[in-house]
This record gives structure tokens, sequence and C-alpha cells, in this order.
């Protein structure tokens, strides 16, 4: 052990800056980082969604309910699809073309992107994520430099690296149900997502006119979610998704009383319970806040 009253004045300082003072910084940022005021809340909030996690802004679970069992999660893939697209550098500004490879034959879902519609990577990232169009989610994965196997394999290696050990991905719009997470993972890809700003003008943005066309006029979208018109939510990053074998899901990070909150609901019967689940949350989280 070095005895700072054993060393000259000048190595003394430099010992102090370099060991302690480190260490002090580290301290006081931990004690100034403040528990979620959501944290220890009795009782449940009572959701009807099959899976659900609600994490605070210092990382500690507010709530969870099966949120370690895998299940399909739909469209909340575009989530990474857009995030793969984003890391890898490709000009976000060039137009790519619909194709007939764009078509769905999983699920079989319509589009208004008909073959031939041109929009730029940064417009089909906007519709797939507030809009979760299909046909442009798969057309950002068809482009990918090395084509639709290597952009998926590109997804899984992302979950890896943001640790969603039990998440797998295998087509970019969702439609299949090999597409599979647990809330708990999901959680963790609202967090990586929010540090993207397109995705979160994306997410959040209620209303969008694209022109895919030449000599016809504007096609307008709007968001999957109904809960950005609601005045009483603060929404930062938002994402929807259905298909049959996965049922309703949300994935939100949303700011409540001034804190950032991360909400995965999976696997609601009914079109309006990932709604409903995130206001009844919402009710228990004020009803209970220290």
């Amino acid at each position: 052990m070095i005895k700072t009253g054993m060393l000259r004045p000048k190595s003394a300082s430099k010992y102090l800056l370099r060991f302690l003072l480190p260490g002090l910084v580290l301290l006081l940022a931990s004690q100034s980082l403040a528990a979620s005021r959501f944290s220890g809340l009795e009782g449940s909030p009572k959701l009807r969604s099959a899976s659900a996690m609600i994490v605070a802004e210092d990382g500690s679970v507010i709530y969870g309910k099966d949120e370690h069992t895998v299940r399909p999660i739909a469209s909340i893939t575009k989530l990474m699809t857009a995030m793969v697209i984003l890391d890898s550098g490709v000009d976000l500004q060039e137009r790519i073309t619909v194709t007939k490879d764009d078509r769905d034959l999983v699920q079989l879902t319509g589009s208004r992107l008909e073959y031939g519609a041109k929009l730029t990577r940064e417009q089909m990232i906007m519709l797939s994520v507030m809009a979760s169009e299909n046909r442009a989610a798969t057309a950002l994965g068809r482009t990918f430099p090395g084509g639709l196997g290597a952009f998926v394999r590109q997804m899984n290696d992302k979950a890896r690296a943001l640790g969603m050990s039990q998440t797998r991905f295998a087509d970019p719009a969702g439609l299949r149900v090999e597409n599979q997470s647990t809330a708990a993972d999901l959680a963790l890809m609202a967090d990586a997502a929010l540090e993207y700003p397109l995705i979160r003008k994306a997410s959040t943005t209620t209303r969008y006119e694209v022109r895919p066309y030449k000599g016809r006029g504007p096609l307008t979208y709007g968001n999957t979610n109904r809960l950005l018109k609601n005045a009483t939510w603060d929404i930062d990053l938002s994402k929807t998704g259905y298909i049959n074998e996965a049922g309703r899901c949300l994935v939100m990070q949303a700011t409540i009383e001034g804190e950032r909150i991360a909400i995965v609901l999976l696997d609601s019967f009914g079109k309006l319970t990932p709604f409903g689940d995130s206001n009844r949350l919402r009710k228990w989280l004020l009803a209970g806040e220290r």
C-alpha cells in the first residue's frame, strides 16, 4: 500500500489525480443517481397482455409478467431492421424500388406500395417504423449489401451484441412466426433503438406523406400507435406489432412524471388491449409513485 505521506508533494499530487480522484467522481455520480420514483410499488397493474416488462430509467425492473417467455414479436422486428440499416452506413438518400420480391407470401398482407414504387431508404425506414409498412421493410433488407440473407444475419448479430440471448430474427418485416423474443430482451432493444434520432422521429411521427410514383399524387400514412394522439402521454419511442401467432404487441419508451420508462407488452388479445394496458399501467404508476 502506498502512503501518500511518504511521497514528495509533486508525486503525491500525481497519485491523487491518478488513483483517488476518479474513484471520488464515480462515488459522487452514484450518489447523485436517484432511485426510480416508481420502485417498490405495491399491487399489480392488472395487465391483460400475456407478457409484460416495465423498466425504470435507472435500469431497475418496476414490473414483470412472464417476461422471459419466448413469443413471436411480429412487426416489433422492424426496430431491429431500422437499427441494422442505420449501423451499416448505406446511403439513406438512395432511392430503392419495390419489386415483386417484396410481396408478403407468409401472412398475405397487402400494401399501398405497388411494384415499381420508389422511395429513399430514409423514407422506407419512416414507413416501416411508423406505419409498419411490410414491403418497405422487406425492400430495405433485400437491397442490403449481400442481400436478404446477409441482412438477417446482421439482425441476429446485433441482437447478440445487445445481450438479447433469447431473440431470433427471420425476416426484416416480422411476418414470419420465427421472429421471436422475450419482453425482457425487447426492453434491451427499445433502449438501444432510443439512441437513433431517425428511429425516434419515425416512431413518434403521427402523419407522413410520400410520393413513390412519378406523375401521381402523394400517399399519406398514419402511425399505428393511437396513444401518440393522446395528450396525457409523452412518448419518446414507439412500435406496434401484430400477426395472429403473436397477438397484439407494443413497445414504448415514455416519459411519466419526468422519468423515462420502457414498456413492453406482448401477446395482447384484442385490437385495443395494448393501449388499454398502457393506460392501466400509467394509472398504476401514478397512483403508487413515491
